[in-house]
């Protein structure tokens, strides 16, 4: 029969009910959240404008490096000319050789940092890597170190093919991460790595076969703001998958998880939101990972930073690390999770606090939390049931853009079925089922049904078949009815997904076949 094979209760791609549909889930968005969150938020590439250190050069900072308004080709000749120079000036051994070098190297660097599309093709053209490469040999001067090091950066920022230019640079990048070297000049070789970790997973590949990954590690241990800051975007950027070795390996390095743990508690937000970024990744890709942030209470610090802040940058990966937490470690829910614990109430209250936030993603994102909490046991979706969410919830399943109607539909569809028995059928939890259509669900489920994203009609025709089957006095059909619910089943009757098509074709047989209507 075709309601047999309905599993509201599964959460099917992210609780993790369902084999390693769970794992899957959040490696994919593990792997796609990166562009998301770069492009929308901070770019996955960042273009260093002004200096590490803060110094207060004029001719570095933002705004009056923005009044300079060249044309195109004049910079690019421009930069052409000054690598030339640079190259001149490694060469001089003579009175003032490093003064030379530096100033030769902050003129190039004040050209990779004029525009917004800076000349990067004009540097690499003229030969810029090789002779950066030799200036950021050790024994250097921490002056020239950090201009080199700011060039690359910049010329990081830049496209893919001008990204890999950097290959060359990449083993004395790493090297100066380490202990001997300054704050400043190791930040800014952070940086630099984390523009190349940013392109894409081959770059992030050599990066980690060249050891980048522990010294970055070692800078986010300390209490320095910017230098963690710095190192925890680049590490966000070293991790982001898909393969989760990475994630599992940074998580188990000395000191990392207290540091997370201590910056969460206590950084400022734009702190926080680069170590939320890495917490994201790491309970993402590795269920290790999960499994240890759980054990150290980063789920009740997470709840704290989502009822205390209302920074958008912030509370996004946050919600994103609550719901891996919630979906990656099967205990979670069960452990820590527990109805009528004081944590358990903060989740659900935070939740409603994003439901009815103006910003859809927050929406998104706290429906995608809820509706692995509300795929537990029948204790959770009572807890939920009986909340603020779920009016929240209704509400949105009628008025919200289509992506989060799905996710809001999941929710209220799992708090409908308890865990299946033998015929593999989902028992009805009714009172539950009764609320929810009472409430005016109905017609926002067989919306669902009518759109083209088959995840999103399979749903809606899951909440049909228990509406169909449990609605007491055989009322089913009859609402079905009256919401044009027919209608939008049989426009599956010669569907090409067969599972669609069949399960369609089998709720019309069963409940509006021959005798459907007679009594009456």
């Amino acid at each position: 029969m075709a309601d047999e094979s309905f599993a509201f209760h599964r959460r099917d791609p992210i609780k993790s009910s369902v084999g390693n549909v769970a794992a899957n889930r959040r490696r994919q968005n593990a792997v796609t959240v990166g562009k998301e969150r770069r492009e929308s938020l901070v770019r996955a590439k960042r273009l260093c404008r002004v200096g590490i250190s803060g110094d207060g050069d004029a001719d570095v900072s933002l705004d009056s490096e923005m009044m300079i308004d060249e044309e195109q080709s004049i910079l690019e000749a421009q930069t052409s000319s000054a690598v030339e120079v640079l190259k001149s000036a490694v060469a001089y051994q003579g009175k003032g050789a490093m003064q030379k070098r530096v100033s030769a190297l902050r003129d190039l660097r004040r050209l990779l940092s004029k525009s917004e599309f800076p000349p990067v093709e004009a540097a690499l053209k003229a030969g810029a890597i090789p002779i950066l490469v030799q200036c950021l040999s050790f024994g250097s001067q921490d002056e020239q170190l950090l201009e080199a090091a700011w060039c690359l950066t910049n010329i990081a920022a830049g496209k893919p093919e001008e990204t890999e230019a950097l290959l060359p640079a990449l083993p004395l990048l790493i090297a100066h991460l380490g202990e001997k070297s300054s704050l400043s000049v190791a930040e800014q070789c952070a940086w630099a790595l984390g523009n190349v970790a940013g392109e894409g997973e081959k770059l992030r590949s050599v990066l980690l076969s060249q050891g980048a990954l522990l010294p970055l590690a070692r800078m986010m241990l300390p209490n320095k703001g910017s230098t963690v800051r710095t190192s925890a975007w680049a590490l966000s950027n070293l991790i982001k998958g898909p393969d989760p070795k990475a994630a599992t390996e940074l998580v188990r390095i000395d000191g990392v998880l207290d540091a997370i743990v201590r910056h969460l508690k206590k950084a400022d937000d734009e702190l926080a939101t680069e170590v939320a970024w890495v917490v994201v990744y790491l309970s993402a890709l590795s269920n290790i990972a999960t499994s240890m942030l759980v054990k150290n209470d980063v789920l009740q610090l997470l709840v704290d930073r989502l009822a205390t802040s209302n920074s958008l940058q912030l509370l996004i990966p946050v919600l994103r690390s609550l719901g891996n937490l919630v979906a990656g470690d099967s205990q979670t829910i069960y452990a820590v999770l527990v109805p009528g614990h004081e944590i358990t109430d903060s989740v659900i209250k935070v939740l409603v606090k994003c439901l009815r936030s103006e910003h859809r993603v927050l929406k998104k994102e706290a429906a995608w939390v809820l509706s692995n909490i509300a795929a537990g046991s029948v204790e959770h979706k009572r807890l939920i049931n009986s909340s603020e969410a779920v009016p929240l919830l209704l509400r949105l399943l009628s008025t919200a853009p289509f992506d989060i109607r799905k996710e809001v539909a999941y929710v209220l569809g799992n708090l409908c079925v308890a865990p299946t028995e033998g015929d593999g059928k989902p028992n009805l939890i009714l009172e539950h089922l009764v609320s929810l259509v009472s409430g005016g669900c109905l017609p926002g489920f067989i919306d669902l049904v009518r759109s083209a994203d088959t995840e999103a009609a399979r749903v809606g025709l899951q909440f049909m078949e228990l509406v169909l089957r449990g609605m007491p006095n055989g009322e089913g059909p009859k609402l079905v009815e009256q919401e044009d619910g027919i209608d939008a089943m049989e426009r599956f009757q010669f569907h090409e997904n067969e599972d669609l098509r069949n399960m369609a074709n089998g709720l019309v047989d069963k409940y509006f076949g021959e005798d459907y209507g007679l009594d009456e």
